[in-house]
């Protein structure tokens, strides 16, 4: 059992105890190793200015695999077993490399305080694309510099410097870091158990689901943290952090994606961005989704899990996986138990979760070839925000007649719900404008929304009238989810 956390920054093992394990990684980075380049804007994991590479051991446990993520929102006592790079660091051997060139060549610097996030993130793609052995174009350029704000020279130049990257030059981060000098102490440091306790603050990182199941027995009150990019930040912005946690970094054993008869066993620290690749193919409407949920960096932290146990009822996730009846395996330190995840809400933030248990996997049907999945999300803006509203359809189709429906719907009450009136009166019925206009009128009918910042009362029962004739609509389309 470690007192200390333990990774590596740039190269070089760094063991981090005290007081110092609960400070955000950005302040610990900027203030105690002095590496200023990552800054810090919007403390809320939305800029970008604060982008990191975060390497973990991939699932052959050989290999480091290298992501964009928000520092600003990520603590110190998350990063145990990991390699951190910084902007500092993609560069150490040369004046500059192929990116940090490309962006000087083509004037998409100027007062130089977001550039740094847009360096690691341009790198991101280089990584990807040399991985995928895929060209950087204005469409892969816009999509890997999604989470990253400008506010002075104008994304054109931007965009532009990263299309021009000759990643023939581009040195990737496992050349400027080889694996070996760093794989064998971060496979030590995943194996250890660690517990940290200070006068104020209590952490736990287990090894195990069943070790995090045990230390939430034991401690009540214990809030675990996974990717933290809801609950960061909080802590960022109220400059709160839980007394007593659990940090699941080290959980090995729930990284992975298992698929068998036509079902995915998702492990309970499987982030959405591998979620989003898994399924591109498989369910590219669920895959699509993730565009608008957030940006690379938060997509290659938060986790499937994280967004479901976080029992938002506008979350993103939970209506596609209740019309997919997806249910939830909790674990306990001595057995486990499954429940449909249309049952796991009994109110807001109340779950179906004992005191002694987590949520170890998510087991996700998939569509089958004759069924249509449409998903549908409203929020004020159209990427990287917090919904107002949410929809999930998954309809079996014969002809012109509607054979099965499954409906959910989000933001219109204390949790996500499944339109069963609206089900049955689909379940037999034609498929016809008049019969979604009625399934509309039916939906209203039966949810009780209210009013907030990001909608009215009377906007979301106009909204989950309206949807349903969006989805007729887009069903003559004929854009079918195989």
């Amino acid at each position: 059992m470690r007192d200390f956390v333990s990774f590596f920054v740039n190269g070089k093992q760094v063991n981090v105890s005290g007081a110092a394990v609960f400070k955000p990684l950005t302040e610990y980075l900027r203030e105690d190793m002095r590496l200023v380049g990552t800054k810090v804007v919007c403390a809320e994991g939305d800029c970008g200015a604060c982008t990191i590479f975060e390497g973990r051991l991939d699932s052959s446990q050989n290999k480091i695999d290298y992501k964009p993520i928000n520092a600003c929102i990520k603590y110190v006592m998350q990063m145990d077993g990991c390699h951190v790079v910084t902007v500092e660091g993609v560069s150490f051997e040369e004046p500059l490399n192929a990116v940090q060139k490309a962006m000087v060549d083509g004037h998409g610097a100027q007062c130089g305080f977001c550039t740094p996030g847009f360096i690691m993130a341009m790198s991101g793609l280089c990584e990807k694309a040399l991985t995928c052995k895929t060209k950087i174009d204005s469409q892969s350029s816009k999509e890997a510099l999604t989470g990253n704000l400008c506010r002075c020279t104008g994304y054109e130049s931007i965009i532009s410097s990263t299309c021009a990257i000759n990643t023939a030059e581009y040195r990737p981060v496992a050349t400027l870091y080889p694996d070996q000098n760093i794989v064998p102490a971060l496979k030590k440091i995943s194996g250890q158990q660690v517990e940290i306790k200070t006068e104020k603050y209590h952490t736990f990182l287990p090894t195990t689901v069943e070790e995090l199941a045990s230390i939430k027995e034991q401690n009540k009150g214990l809030r675990i943290i996974s990717g933290g990019t809801d609950l960061g930040v909080v802590m960022n912005k109220m400059e709160w952090v839980p007394e007593i946690t659990a940090c699941t970094a080290n959980l090995g054993n729930a990284r992975s994606i298992t698929e068998k008869d036509n079902k995915l066993i998702i492990g309970s620290n499987v982030t959405l961005a591998q979620v989003e690749e898994y399924l591109k193919d498989k369910c590219p409407e669920f895959s699509k989704l993730f565009e608008l949920f957030g940006s690379p960096q938060i997509r290659y932290a938060g986790t499937l899990v994280g967004n479901i146990a976080n029992a938002s009822p506008i979350a993103d996730t939970p209506p596609f996986l209740f019309v997919m009846d997806a249910q939830l395996e909790l674990a306990s330190k001595s057995k486990r138990r499954m429940v449909p995840i249309t049952k796991f809400y009994k109110g807001y933030k109340d779950l179906d979760l004992n005191q002694d248990e987590v949520i170890a996997a998510v087991h996700l049907p998939l569509p089958g070839k004759d069924e249509i999945v449409r998903l549908y999300k409203v929020s004020r803006r159209i990427h990287l925000d917090i919904s107002s509203f949410t929809a999930a359809f998954r309809l079996k189709i014969n002809q012109d007649k509607i054979e099965q429906a499954a409906v959910a719907l989000g933001g219109v009450g204390p949790v996500v719900i499944r339109a069963t009136e609206v089900e049955k009166f689909l379940t037999g019925a034609p498929l016809n404008r008049e019969t979604f206009k009625k399934a509309g009128e039916i939906a209203a009918a039966n949810i009780t929304p209210i009013s907030d910042v990001r909608g009215s009362l009377d906007f979301r029962l106009r909204l989950s009238e309206n949807i349903f004739q969006k989805l007729y609509f887009d069903l003559g389309k004929k854009e079918l989810c195989r």
